[in-house]
């Protein structure tokens, strides 16, 4: 397994009148994680992109616990729990200061960009996850 460990403050802009996080933020949230998990491999989006790569999310889950608040600082946990082949699963679970808020996962494709179309992952990626493993 592989992951990494995101903290962020949740912003006013986040919230609802009540002080509570929206639900259609934990997917950016997730993404913020999904972000920090690739760069901490060592391959950032950017890498991909620049080989015509892209990881559009084809399927997402969101099981939502407890709600985040205002000026929360939350922690974004993002896993890969196997080396991917043309589909790619992540695993996330946000916390906060009274413990699990949110757990879910995003799945992805591998595309070509130019023709959006599914394509193996690069090698150089696969390399990456197998040292991690």
């Amino acid at each position: 397994m592989i992951f990494s460990e995101t903290v962020l403050r949740v912003l006013y802009a986040h919230t609802d009148k009540m002080g509570v996080v929206n639900n259609a933020r934990y997917l950016e949230y997730f993404e913020a994680g999904r972000n920090d998990l690739l760069r901490m491999l060592g391959s950032p989006y950017t890498e991909l992109e620049k080989l015509n790569v892209g990881l559009p999310v084809i399927e997402a889950y969101v099981k939502f616990i407890q709600p985040a608040r205002y000026d929360e600082l939350i922690t974004v946990r993002a896993e890969i729990r196997n080396v991917p082949s043309v589909r790619f699963r992540i695993d996330y679970e946000v916390s906060g200061s009274e413990g699990k808020l949110v757990e879910g996962y995003t799945v992805h494709a591998f595309i070509d960009l130019q023709k959006l179309t599914p394509v193996r992952p690069p090698a150089y990626f696969l390399d990456l996850l197998r040292k991690k493993f």
